[in-house]
């Protein structure tokens, strides 16, 4: 009976992660204009079995740097300055996507990393090295 809850577990959590690879990766143009989600094996050939939180860091880095180089009054870079003034729950926080990818920039040991990253070339491969360094 137990096995049966642990393969029903398994399935259920395979389901969830290519429901959100499909949102990570987005919709797909159709040769008729329109869009659809893409199927199972269109993710599966986009990963290739690469480690799917690499490829989430990765993405969350690419994302900063691209952040990063916006105009000083873009709403972007507002909403990133944006200071909240309500007071947060009792307890441990919640973590913030800009906690997720500090931690992530202090992982792989870049200094300076808001000048690297205004340089679309250098930023571009400080992403493409941190794909080899993650262990997780």
């Amino acid at each position: 009976m137990s096995t049966i809850i642990i393969i029903i577990i398994i399935i259920i959590i395979i389901i969830m992660l290519f429901k959100i690879m499909r949102k990570i990766f987005g919709l797909t143009s159709t040769d008729y204009g329109y869009w659809r989600i893409k199927i199972n094996q269109e993710i599966n050939d986009i990963l290739k079995g690469k480690n799917i939180i690499r490829f989430i860091k990765k993405q969350r880095l690419n994302w900063l740097g691209h952040v990063e180089r916006m105009a000083e009054d873009n709403i972007v870079q507002k909403i990133k300055r944006w200071k909240s003034m309500s007071k947060r729950p009792i307890g441990r926080p919640k973590t913030r996507w800009e906690d997720d990818v500090l931690e992530d920039i202090r992982s792989i040991n870049i200094s300076n990393w808001n000048k690297v990253a205004q340089n679309r070339d250098s930023w571009k491969k400080v992403v493409e090295q941190t794909g080899t360094l993650y262990r997780s």
